[in-house]
């Protein structure tokens, strides 16, 4: 059924503007909707639902950065009909608003991403240490300069701010500290370091990679340790959505309002 659900994403894919009911995919690779659904998340990690809205907002990212358009005509055009509703589901989806998205590359011009280490909220919290291992296809498809960024998130996705993160260093050696006790997944992804604001914004193409399981942390002064391995995302893989190169820019984290950074390095 793998071939199946990898139909039903590049048909979400490419009918992301239009209203797509579960239906209308069940019925393109003539499948059940549940039993498409359930292989969907399973294979993909979002339900078909999500994925489509991740989609959506993928464009709306391009749309913001490529074009003079007003929010509210992107709302409409990638398939929103609720202006208010498109705004805070981008909000909590990237990290920022639309409005202050497309203000970024002018921000970043003037304060570029540098290796740091954002810490949790907990100064009491647990951590979590290792390495980030990039396949060779990723570093090659990197121009072999890749900005690789790993952080702890509540939920199975990439979306919104981490709740420690950091802009690795050259030996992509990382260390998230203070982190609240509790359960998470350790996502990283690697962005051309080379490439211009725009293209880091949006890049068109980048490594993925995820601890094998969830993450659980626990209070104390002893690391956990885990490795995350990256390579080349596939085509139908769902879109990191998280706005990554202001969280390693000094100058964004104050226009941010100011989360505790601390340079590598």
């Amino acid at each position: 059924m793998r071939d199946a659900v990898l139909e039903a994403a590049r048909f979400l894919t490419a009918g992301r503007t239009r209203q797509l009911t579960l239906e209308d995919v069940a019925d393109h690779v003539r499948y059940s909707p549940f039993h498409l659904a359930r292989a969907f998340e399973r294979e993909i990690g979002l339900p078909p639902g999500k994925f489509l809205a991740a989609q959506r907002f993928q464009l709306a990212k391009e749309l913001l950065l490529d074009t003079g358009e007003k929010v509210v005509d992107i709302c409409h055009e990638v398939g929103f009909s609720a202006p208010g509703t498109f705004t805070t589901r981008f909000t909590a989806a990237v990290g920022v608003s639309p409005h202050r998205f497309r203000q970024l590359p002018g921000l970043l011009a003037e304060h570029p991403p540098e290796p740091v280490r954002v810490a949790g909220p907990d100064c009491a919290g647990g951590a979590v240490t290792g390495r980030a291992l990039l396949s060779p296809a990723a570093v090659a498809a990197l121009d072999g300069a890749p900005a690789v960024y790993v952080g702890l998130f509540a939920a199975s996705s990439a979306r919104g701010v981490p709740v420690s993160g950091s802009l690795l260093g050259p030996d992509l050696e990382f260390a998230l500290v203070d982190v609240p006790a509790g359960t998470y997944r350790l996502l990283a992804c690697a962005l051309p370091s080379a490439a211009d604001p725009r293209a880091q914004l949006a890049p068109s193409v980048q490594a993925v990679g995820s601890a094998a399981r969830p993450v659980r942390i626990r209070a104390g002064p002893v690391p956990l340790r885990q490795d995350v391995r990256l390579d080349v995302a596939p085509s139908w893989s769902p879109p990191v959505l998280v706005a990554l190169p202001p969280l390693a820019s000094e100058g964004a984290q104050e226009w941010r309002g100011g989360a505790r950074l601390a340079r590598l390095g």
